[in-house]
């Protein structure tokens, strides 16, 4: 039986996020959902990147992307997340585009990489 334990979040900013006890360690509830995005960094010898990816999960703190590319932990890299033009609007909302991420842990399998991402500020 999994209990839930709501946590703060990130310096109090009054939302809650949701962690199982046990196995579970994950201060955020992850989406399901495949998101397209630009992968920005610089590889091992110190070569800039570009690689267009997708977010298999996305959370709060972070993300699971699916790469063909190797990259070492700790590695820091950009997510651009693609969109349409925004129409305008006297009030337009904050719109985060660019989300700055370590590489925490790296999968390796016969097509490619898993990329863990932990995100250096958390998404409001």
């Amino acid at each position: 039986m999994a209990y839930e334990v709501r946590l703060k979040s990130y310096e109090g900013r009054g939302g809650m996020a949701r962690q199982k006890l046990g196995s579970e360690r994950r201060r955020w509830e992850r989406l399901p959902i495949a998101i397209p995005v630009f992968l920005r960094g610089v590889d091992d010898r110190g070569k800039e990147f570009l690689e267009f990816t997708s977010a298999l999960n996305i959370s709060a703190g972070g993300a699971l992307l699916a790469v063909r590319r190797y990259m070492k932990r700790s590695s820091r890299v950009t997510l651009e997340i693609p969109s349409a033009p925004l129409p305008q609007l006297e009030v337009a909302p904050q719109v985060v585009r660019n989300i700055r991420a370590e590489v925490v842990r790296v999968t390796h399998s016969d097509h490619g990489h898993l990329w863990a991402l932990k995100f250096t500020r958390p998404l409001a």
